[in-house]
């Protein structure tokens, strides 16, 4: 007896083996299936105050955690595309800053198909939305810019490159858990100023990552796109020189100086070369350097002037700008910080749940994280050497009126890639107008947005759509006048 039963046990313990495979082939995806579509529905933003009842947008909002030990989550806001979103890429923005929010640039003044109006009560539907061409995601990166957050509170003196890209890939990898529908979809990382480290960056981790994964967890990372994006420190500071004396921002001998005193191969600028570009820099206190001829803000409300940081290295580093809207109000991003600090706002987009910026206004840029930011990479112009010969899609663009992160910079630094042209520098057109210039090399087009300042979307919407649509699509930009 004692004989049989072990044996019975021996058979039995196979089959409670088969059952449980076929409850976790059968019921646990299913069960799954339903868990995540109620996440889903639970992130959805059904109406947002002061939204326009048509057209309808189908958006959600809320938070993933990257994080679990420091209790680390990022904020996201996610509009799907407005016509066939399953067939429709997905891109992700990410703004720069280091501290500035996606939300409030770039999803809420820039590329988003809703916009904060001219006063901060509402919102207005942009008719240049990128939801024309893709399913956008914003995601507010890095921890303590916007609505994200961490309960550990020494996560915010441990920030630098290295760090932002982990979360956001750590970041990545989650949301797809949550939209897994979008798991297979062609992704693009794009972004725009100081994210010009933080889209390569990602890219790179996510390229590298694949490598290791089984093809049904890889994401599929298809190219970046980058606008007015800090690249590499020398030919970026040579270029902000340059551009300021070319258009009569600085004087011949202020020009000449400089460059008997500066070297710029190094990130922080010090001693002489300081004082000279503290020079340079005062210059601009009574125009935009975002965009030289564009009216400037001139109300004591704005926290965002490139002159509200007195320090040369704060100057020489930030990347703020000022929304230019109809209107065309220069003052805009007040009515931003209005507008998402309205409680019922919050509510709606499912952020600030835990009342954890209570004591203090949601803020457009973090200077907390900007002054705390490891800025510590002085190129990331190698990360472009080794991607463009993998076969993901690269472009770089500028509006040509920025002087922050001028185009003559970014023409440098891609020169110096070394990579064959493909072909020469042309204009593209747009309504019987040229809308820009640009160069294709093997792996990489660099073009130029005509009239645009650092943030191009919100300058020339319509070039945006044209631009980000030939992007996505593989296509030439419109080379004919008509």
């Amino acid at each position: 007896m004692a004989a049989s039963s072990r044996v019975i046990l021996r058979l039995q313990r196979p089959l409670f083996t088969i059952i449980l495979v076929a409850l976790s082939v059968s019921v646990l995806p299913a069960a799954l299936a339903v868990a995540t579509r109620d996440e889903q529905e639970g992130d959805r933003v059904a109406f947002l105050p002061g939204q326009p009842r048509s057209p309808p947008v189908s958006q959600f909002a809320g938070y993933v955690t990257v994080n679990e030990h420091n209790g680390r989550a990022l904020f996201y806001w996610f509009f799907e595309a407005q016509t066939s979103p399953a067939h429709k890429p997905l891109l992700l923005w990410l703004n720069g800053g280091p501290g500035c929010s996606s939300v409030g640039y770039g999803a809420a003044s820039e590329l988003g198909p809703l916009l904060v109006n001219g006063n901060g009560t509402g919102l207005e539907f942009n008719k240049f939305a990128w939801t024309r061409e893709a399913n956008l995601l914003f995601l507010e990166s890095p921890v303590g810019v916007g609505f994200s957050y961490s309960n550990t509170t020494s996560d915010q003196d441990n920030i630098d490159d290295g760090f932002v890209a982990e979360d956001s890939y750590s970041f990545l990898v989650n949301w797809f858990r949550r939209f897994p529908q979008y798991k297979s979809h062609d992704f693009y990382i794009s972004g725009e100023s100081y994210a010009g480290h933080y889209v390569p960056q990602l890219a790179e981790m996510v390229y590298e990552r694949n490598k290791h994964l089984e093809a049904n967890q890889r994401i599929n990372l298809k190219g970046f796109i980058v606008g007015n994006a800090e690249t590499d420190a020398y030919y970026d500071y040579k270029g902000l020189l340059e551009f300021a004396w070319s258009h009569s921002v600085i004087s011949d001998q202020l020009y000449k100086h400089v460059k008997s005193v500066c070297t710029f191969r190094t990130i922080f600028l010090t001693g002489e070369c300081a004082h000279a570009m503290s020079l340079v820099y005062t210059q601009y206190d009574k125009i935009d350097i975002y965009n030289v001829y564009a009216p400037k803000c001139n109300t004591d409300e704005s926290a965002l002037s490139s002159s509200s940081k007195n320090t040369v290295e704060k100057t020489a580093k930030k990347f703020k700008r000022l929304r230019m809207f109809s209107g065309y109000d220069p003052c805009y991003s007040t009515h931003i910080e209005d507008y998402f600090n309205r409680i019922y706002v919050q509510k709606s987009l499912h952020a600030n749940v835990s009342g954890w910026i209570k004591d203090r206004r949601w803020s457009i840029c973090s200077d907390s994280v900007f002054d705390n930011y490891y800025d510590t990479i002085f190129t990331v112009r190698p990360i472009y050497s080794k991607l463009v010969k993998t076969g993901i899609r690269v472009w770089v663009y500028s509006g040509d009126m920025d002087g922050r992160v001028p185009v003559i910079g970014s023409r440098y630094w891609v020169e110096a890639l070394g990579l064959p042209v493909k072909s020469q520098w042309q204009p593209w057109y747009l309504n019987n107008q040229v809308a820009g210039r640009f160069v294709e090399y093997e792996g990489l087009t660099l073009l130029t947005v005509r009239g645009g300042g650092h943030d191009v979307p919100q300058d020339k919407p319509a070039e945006a759509l044209v631009l980000i649509s030939s992007f996505l699509s593989d296509r030439k930009l419109p080379t004919e006048n008509n």
